[in-house]
């Protein structure tokens, strides 16, 4: 799989995805399907984005217990999706589990979907990490346990802020994949990300895959974005 620029379809209705999808369709697209859409359109959602040709990530960040992830892997392996993921936080045993899904319920002859574990939310500082959740550790620390413990468990990846890229690379080796959410062109506004950063500064520092969300879903011209911002993720320009 070439390194994957993603656009998250995290439109509230369906009509803004269809006309989304519409203004971008002389493009061969990469879309990550989250929960809200997927719970509002179920399979059919995925069914439409494989038939018009379009890769896929499905971002559903499983967290449960390992007997539930496993057989909810082995559904979802049955939709051909490219990349799935789960919480590293569920622990080495769950991700174990989350493999064996996939392998099971990928057909025969078909490549099973990339798997990928989340290490801390781009939302996610160390503030909230600390005050909130009750991790006494500095966040770069908990990314690279979780990213280690993710490879320990057979993952092939993890999603992470492109920040936190060479820190996983140094315990996870640079084959190890590397999906990066909170990417905005620098005029951007950030939301309610927290460590975001540039797709040029993503390339730079080694990212694999980027996910790109509102700098193109509420862009008067979502093409030209896309565009312009998939250009500058290949050092195009």
């Amino acid at each position: 799989m070439n390194r994957p620029f993603i656009i998250a379809l995290d439109l509230d209705d369906r009509l803004k995805r269809l006309e989304l999808l519409q203004s971008l369709k002389t493009e061969s697209l990469f879309v990550k399907v989250g929960m809200e859409l997927f719970y509002r359109e179920g399979i059919q959602v995925i069914e439409e984005l494989r038939e018009s040709g379009h890769q896929i990530f499905l971002d559903l960040k499983l967290h449960d217990i390992p007997n539930t992830v496993q057989r909810t892997m082995k559904e979802l392996a049955k939709l051909e999706v490219d990349i799935v993921n789960v919480h590293a936080a569920g622990g080495k045993r769950m991700m174990e589990a989350a493999v064996e899904g996939l392998e099971s319920g990928t057909s025969l002859g078909k490549k099973r979907p990339v798997l990928i574990a989340v290490t801390q939310l781009t939302s996610t500082d160390e503030a909230t990490m600390q005050q909130e959740l009750l991790i006494d550790q500095p966040l770069e620390n908990v990314v690279q346990s979780y990213a280690q413990l993710a490879k320990n468990s057979g993952v092939d990846g993890v999603v992470c802020s492109a920040q936190e890229v060479p820190l996983i690379h140094e315990v996870c080796g640079s084959s190890f994949y590397t999906v990066c959410p909170g990417i905005r062109r620098a005029e951007d506004e950030k939301g309610d990300q927290k460590r975001v950063v540039t797709p040029e500064k993503a390339r730079e520092l080694g990212s694999w895959g980027i996910v790109v969300g509102r700098s193109i879903t509420t862009a008067k011209d979502p093409l030209s974005v896309y565009q312009i911002m998939k250009q500058q993720w290949e050092g195009l320009r």
